[in-house]
């Protein structure tokens, strides 16, 4: 996408990385994010109703009074964007901030988090890793009550409210937590980035005890400065192949007899459907009985993709969504919007305007799409999923959930099961900051029969972590399977 002189403010002047904008220029941008969203985006007031929506606008515009750097400009962004209650609608920094990343910050929270919510309702928070080595005392499994004496409890709520999710989904936000870095990457967005942290923790007699620990410097860690990539060295083509390898694998295990898929994407450009097909040829000629699927780190991807997924496994006829649709196919805002002239355009062209006003891709809300025939998967299929399964994932996994043979293990998805605001989703630029944020610019409801209540794709089958697990580092939903695997095999 082109831009004008006035739009590219941030690549025309020096950048580095503590650069303070003054406030007309924040505000600037803000009133052309605040403008984007209630003009184009499709579920604005889904979850949240208008008025509340103009308090958190409100409350936006008022952070802005001072000059602010690029990451407190982002920080107050999320916290509005968060609100819309829409996990596809998420801040990025801008291009000139990623390129200059290494030198944004030198110091980061040394501590990797798992957190979760327990049956009873507790927030748990465990170690999962520390980047301080020779640390011998917050060691994977040991619980945190406290950073720098404020509970636990009252930090995961806190940050809570900075990340985008579907409806009012905990787990994806939990998840997005505890994926690596995730948690010291909000924390000190939110809290401050500091030299040193008081750490009180419970022990192995189960006493609270505190400890300070330093913030992590990468650059004096040898061991970070040498570490590669592991796509270092490779040609495209092998870089490509390698890519594929790591995002979705499959392999029968000869003495349990079953298939194990590994899918992390639905991804473009992976060569999914000669994929799938190749695995149930596979399963078919070696008469396997039992499917483990494993997209708990699939965070969705191409719908075509997911929807042949779908074709090998389900009984019955299905349609991709009840209802598909755009609020406006056109945009005061058109510069500052990626991609605006090819995505408008394939709108315009497999859209048509109904009489709620509306722009609906009518195909996917009239096609009936059939099972497949060839190599179809008739045994038992468990699904394994978590707060990362997301998007393309949560509609495939609602599509077959309930179905005899199909049994979804783990945690409740991070994708709303009702529906969610996705398909074609440009990136958004503000012209001072070079902020990006995400913009679906479809709603897409799955089955208008399912309660619209903000939640996941619940699993049939529960498997939470536990504290024992984080220390052992156990794949504890992998072993709720085998368990089920057994059990079904002894019961044939």
């Amino acid at each position: 996408m082109l831009f004008s002189a006035t739009s590219c403010s941030v690549t025309n002047s020096a950048y580095y990385p503590s650069k303070k904008y003054s406030p007309q220029q924040l505000q600037k941008d803000y009133s052309i994010f605040r403008g984007i969203l209630e003009e184009s985006h499709p579920g604005i007031y889904w979850y949240t109703s208008k008025d509340e929506l103009d308090n958190y606008f409100t409350w936006g515009e008022d952070q802005l009074r001072d000059s602010l750097t690029e990451p407190q400009f982002r920080t107050v962004l999320s916290y509005v964007a968060a609100k819309i209650n829409c996990g596809h609608t998420i801040i990025r920094s801008s291009k000139a901030f990623s390129k200059n990343r290494d030198t944004a910050s030198n110091r980061i929270f040394p501590l990797s988090l798992k957190v979760w919510t327990d049956g009873d309702e507790n927030k748990i928070s465990v170690v999962a890793a520390n980047l301080n080595r020779k640390d011998s005392v917050l060691n994977r499994g040991v619980v945190l009550k406290k950073i720098n004496d404020t509970p636990m409890s009252v930090i995961l709520d806190s940050l809570s409210r900075y990340i985008s999710s579907d409806g009012y989904n905990l787990t994806h936000k939990y998840q997005t937590l505890s994926n690596r870095a995730g948690f010291g990457s909000v924390y000190t967005s939110v809290f401050g980035a500091k030299e040193n942290y008081l750490i009180n923790y419970l022990d192995s007699s189960g006493e609270e005890k505190s400890i300070a620990v330093p913030a992590y410097n990468p650059r004096t860690d040898s061991f970070s400065r040498n570490t590669v990539s592991r796509f270092a060295g490779a040609n495209p083509s092998q870089r490509k192949k390698l890519i594929r390898q790591s995002t979705r694998s499959f392999h029968i295990d000869s003495f349990n007899a079953f298939g194990l898929m590994d899918l992390n994407s639905f991804g473009r450009n992976l060569n999914l459907k000669s994929f799938f097909k190749s695995s149930f040829r596979q399963m078919h000629q070696r008469s396997v009985n039992h499917l483990v699927l494993d997209v708990r780190g699939n965070g969705g991807g191409s719908v075509s993709n997911s929807t042949v997924l779908t074709k090998f496994l389900i009984n019955k006829k299905f349609t991709v969504a009840d209802s598909l649709y755009a609020p406006t196919i056109n945009s005061r805002y058109k510069k500052y919007i990626g991609k605006y002239f090819f995505n408008r355009l394939f709108m315009q062209l497999m859209t048509a305007k109904k009489k709620d006003g509306k722009y609906h891709f009518g195909y996917f809300e009239r096609h009936t799409f059939k099972p497949k025939k060839k190599n179809h998967f008739g045994g038992n299929v468990y699904i394994i999923t978590g707060g990362n399964s997301f998007s393309a994932t949560t509609l495939f996994s609602q599509s077959i959930k309930g179905q005899a043979n199909v049994f979804i293990v783990g945690e409740e998805t991070g994708g709303g099961a009702y529906g969610n605001n996705a398909w074609l989703i440009p990136d958004a630029t503000l012209p001072e900051t070079g902020v990006r944020f995400r913009l679906p610019l479809f709603r897409l409801v799955l089955d208008k029969n399912i309660p619209k209540n903000g939640r996941g794709v619940q699993p049939e089958i529960e498997s939470l972590p536990t504290i024992e697990a984080i220390k052992r580092g156990s794949d504890y939903k992998m072993e709720k399977v085998m368990e089920l695997i057994r059990k079904n095999q002894s019961s044939q």
